[in-house]
């Protein structure tokens, strides 16, 4: 933004660039009293490193959903709203899997098949957590990944493969339906109750560190979804698959022209996005312990917030998006209780959109 249009905007605000700058002023004000309260005592220093931390933690599997979707719409152009869904598939088999596999012995086949759904099978009988089933966690994952990756292949041969020149809103549509189908199969097969699926791990009390305590399940979290965003920047940026993903983004008729196989670029995506989402929801239920069918569905507003935040299209963008939706929704806590903490997140995305209407990243619509 150059001076003269900052000028403009200061001396000729309009509507809504007035209210942007109300919530400026607010945000400043709340600066200063985070300010406040930490030089003074009133909030402690390992407290607020604790809210930092739960919003790297947070921020990381956001991240791991909003590079998918990113994905998809760089490439294919739509807002996929099934994308929420394919978290949940990813949490309820990766979970599945883990109990088969570490459950052996300990419970009956069928109560680990239904995670817990009959109450035969509970978490802390049957040693569900890093420290006590390692082989299980590891194998959960990657089925997890390899599961939602196929069930969105499947989805994309079976409706979205013969939508790809019906334009945005009818995929965008048709993935609304695809979200509830997913949605409700889930439900019938595992119920509709939310679980503990998760046994309570060991804390770490790091004495050089200004924060209280972390537990391994959060660590095993954000040590596996750096190794994942490394994987996919190094994808992007040194692989023939990476740069066909680029130039395809860019300009897809350009891309055909040059021989770039455009169905294999978009199956790849599906795989690389869905692979993502089903390791984030099995993440997301490792750190949290419970496990729900509406995990992917409520998840799926903040994983939008950080998307259209960096702006949309830009996978860089969505990780700087949800590194900012994570913090916020921690650190708002000082101020707003934990059911209203969402509202900070998409009241910032508000903002941002006012002055920056393409997202921070400038709408950057490559990979």
């Amino acid at each position: 933004m150059n001076v003269s249009r900052l000028r403009e905007r200061v001396l000729n605000p309009t509507a809504q660039e007035l209210f942007g700058f109300l919530l400026l002023a607010g945000i400043a004000l709340l600066g200063v009293d985070l300010l406040r309260r930490v030089t003074t005592g009133d909030l402690p220093a390992s407290q607020f490193g604790s809210l930092l931390w739960n919003g790297i933690v947070d921020s990381l599997y956001i991240g791991l959903a909003a590079i998918g979707l990113s994905m998809t719409y760089s490439i294919l152009r739509f807002a996929n709203f099934a994308h929420g869904e394919l978290l949940t598939v990813g949490a309820f088999s990766g979970w599945t899997v883990a109990y088969l596999i570490g459950g052996i012995g300990a419970a009956e086949f069928g109560s680990r098949l239904l995670l817990d759904a009959d109450g035969g099978a509970q978490a802390g009988a049957l040693g569900m957590d890093v420290v006590a089933s390692p082989l299980a966690i590891v194998i959960g994952v990657i089925a997890a990944a390899v599961l939602t990756v196929l069930v969105a292949l499947a989805i994309d041969r079976a409706v979205f493969k013969k939508l790809r020149d019906a334009g945005g809103i009818t995929l965008l549509i048709a993935s609304v339906g695809i979200a509830l189908a997913l949605r409700y199969v889930i439900a019938i097969v595992y119920t509709q109750d939310s679980r503990g699926v998760v046994a309570s791990a060991p804390f770490w009390e790091p004495a050089w560190l200004p924060i209280e305590r972390v537990n391994l399940h959060e660590l095993t979290l954000v040590a596996s979804a750096l190794v994942l965003i490394v994987a996919v920047h190094l994808l992007l940026q040194y692989t023939k698959l990476g740069k066909s993903m680029r130039a395809m983004s860019d300009n897809r008729d350009l891309a055909m022209v040059t021989g770039i196989s455009t169905e294999r670029v978009i199956t790849a995506t599906w795989a690389i996005g869905a692979g993502l989402a089903g390791v984030a929801g099995y993440l997301i239920v490792l750190d949290q312990s419970q496990i729900t069918i509406n995990l992917g569905w409520f998840l799926l507003l903040l994983v939008f917030a950080a998307v259209i935040l960096g702006g949309i299209g830009s996978i860089y963008g969505a990780l700087a998006g949800s590194l900012i939706v994570g913090i916020t929704i921690n650190v708002s806590l000082i101020w707003i209780p934990s059911d209203l903490n969402e509202v900070a997140a998409f009241t910032l995305m508000i903002l941002v959109l006012i002055f920056k209407p393409d997202g921070l990243f400038g709408g950057v619509e490559t990979a």
